[in-house]
């Protein structure tokens, strides 16, 4: 398969996992459940193109310590797209764990969904959002500890 395809493909499979978090309401365990296959499958993908850029051989590791180093590496289209399955897994992974969390202290999801969109779009602006909603949310009376 070429990259362009691969490309494509990873950019198509994680929509099921987040269109599956933004109705998570609906059968949260299980969509929440179905966000987290969706990100070990990228995973597994990610491995196996880190798997089989070792095993091809042919070079030296990138030097990825250095800014220089690192903007070698990545002007590889290929490198470029192991990367972004590597941002592609972790941000639906983490937005599975943003769902869990807000249903398990019974938080709105509308307030929720704009989290959700911003570790879609900018994961670590996602979480931080995240972070801070739940930092001041009250728990519902009735709901157990975590």
């Amino acid at each position: 398969m070429t990259d362009e395809a691969l490309f494509n493909l990873a950019n198509a499979v994680p929509l099921v996992g987040w269109l599956a978090l933004a109705f998570a309401p609906l059968a949260r365990a299980r969509l929440v459940a179905l966000a987290r296959v969706v990100a070990v499958v990228l995973a597994v993908g990610y491995a196996a193109m880190v798997a089989a850029a070792l095993l091809k051989g042919g070079g030296s590791l990138p030097d990825l310590s250095t800014l220089p180093g690192l903007a070698r590496a990545f002007s590889d289209p290929h490198v470029m797209l192991v990367g972004w399955a590597h941002y592609l897994a972790f941000d639906l992974w983490t937005g599975a764990w943003e769902a869990e969390e807000a249903g398990r202290r019974g938080m709105p999801h509308g307030a929720l969904l704009p989290c959700l969109a911003f570790t879609f779009l900018a994961g670590p602006v996602g979480l931080l959002l995240f972070l801070a909603l739940r930092a001041g949310w009250r728990r519902a009376p009735g709901l157990s500890a975590p």
